[in-house]
């Protein structure tokens, strides 16, 4: 026990006393946390739109009015001619561009349905669709205003995110993600530190096991770990308003097991590595497919069904289906379950490969 006791404080502090493993330990995954919660959105504002309105009348003027007072836009360019809205489009002056055609206001007197058409720039296929989402709900709002016997056909109702405020999607896989980078980076410059330093040597000839040597190795980035993880937690909710409806037990008891899914894959590369350059690009190697198959950058159900199937091995996946639940839906402890049991199978897989691997090589 007393040999264990020993390897841990030894491994936290080299930890402490490395600059580069000190760069990635709390205040950049903070700073992390913060810019991309806003930068990484789906959410389009502050777009310039362009408007050739060909009917002139007070319905048309009105639609005009009610997109140029959207808080998603930020100019409306006011167009004369098919030319105008063609230069506008191609040199990238508006995403969207709204015709109006001549008998919109003879349609909307008459009670007829109106048409509008709009032009989009799908060089930015993403931002324009959604920027087409935006027109199509103004234009719903003009349609139920003209036509009031239309109004009260259907209420929608936002369940877990009322507001669909994207911040509250964000933010809960931020967390899996910025756990996941920092994890990674500190694990795998645990032994190509030690061969770099010339001390991977003197542990060969040190009377700790191997077994004491990897759980040393194990526990200081588990701590910052979980460290960096109830930090976010909190300033989720205490800063960006992000409710948390699930148990914090549950949560811890996740977050831990995915920490040692996440430092067996850490210590795997760091044991391949001969020096930490290299141990760093291999952590980068293994945090792209991590982040990209998680199901955060795109839902996992649209992707091929045999990258579908390779998922299933990836911890951030199911980690990410936890953090999401509790914050937003308040999952049940059977469904955190559901999601935790693979989660315990891959991290008694990439413990016992880094704990075989680790031996081979001291050997």
């Amino acid at each position: 026990m007393q040999r264990l006791k020993a390897s841990i404080i030894k491994e936290i502090w080299s930890l402490l006393r490395d600059p580069k493993a000190r760069i990635v330990l709390v205040l950049p995954p903070l700073l992390q946390l913060f810019i991309f919660t806003f930068a990484t959105t789906l959410d389009v504002k502050n777009v310039d739109v362009a408007v050739l309105d060909r009917s002139g009348g007070t319905h048309a003027a009105e639609l005009v009015q009610r997109i140029s007072g959207s808080p998603n836009f930020r100019n409306i360019l006011y167009l004369r001619s098919s030319e105008e809205l063609r230069h506008a489009i191609d040199n990238q002056q508006v995403i969207a561009a709204l015709v109006i055609e001549e008998g919109f206001d003879r349609a909307l007197d008459k009670g007829q349905p109106a048409r509008v058409g709009l032009v989009l720039d799908g060089r930015r296929s993403n931002a324009a669709q959604i920027v087409a989402g935006y027109i199509g709900q103004i234009t719903a709002g003009m349609d139920a205003d003209a036509m009031p016997r239309m109004q009260g056909g259907a209420q929608v109702t936002n369940w877990f995110n009322p507001t669909l405020d994207f911040i509250w999607f964000t933010l809960p896989a931020l967390i899996v993600i910025i756990v996941s980078i920092a994890g990674l980076a500190i694990t795998s410059q645990t032994v190509a530190r030690e061969r770099e330093l010339g001390t991977f040597d003197q542990l060969l000839v040190s009377p700790l096991r191997v077994h004491e040597i990897v759980i040393g190795k194990i526990v200081p980035p588990f701590l910052v770990g979980a460290t960096n993880g109830t930090l976010y937690l909190f300033v989720a909710q205490a800063v960006f308003g992000v409710p948390f409806t699930g148990s914090y037990l549950l949560f811890f008891i996740s977050l831990a097991t995915y920490l040692l899914a996440l430092i067996g894959v850490g210590l795997f590369v760091s044991s391949l590595s001969m020096t930490q350059q290299q141990s760093f690009l291999g952590s980068f190697v293994a945090t792209t497919p991590l982040m990209l198959l998680s199901g955060y950058a795109s839902p996992i159900a649209n992707m091929p069904e045999w990258l579908q199937t390779v998922t299933y091995i990836n911890p951030a996946r199911y980690f990410l289906i936890i953090v999401q639940g509790l914050f937003l839906k308040g999952m049940p402890a059977t469904d955190v379950l559901h999601q935790l049991w693979p989660l315990v199978l891959i991290a008694l897989v990439t413990l016992s490969a880094s704990a075989w691997l680790f031996r081979s090589r001291m050997e």
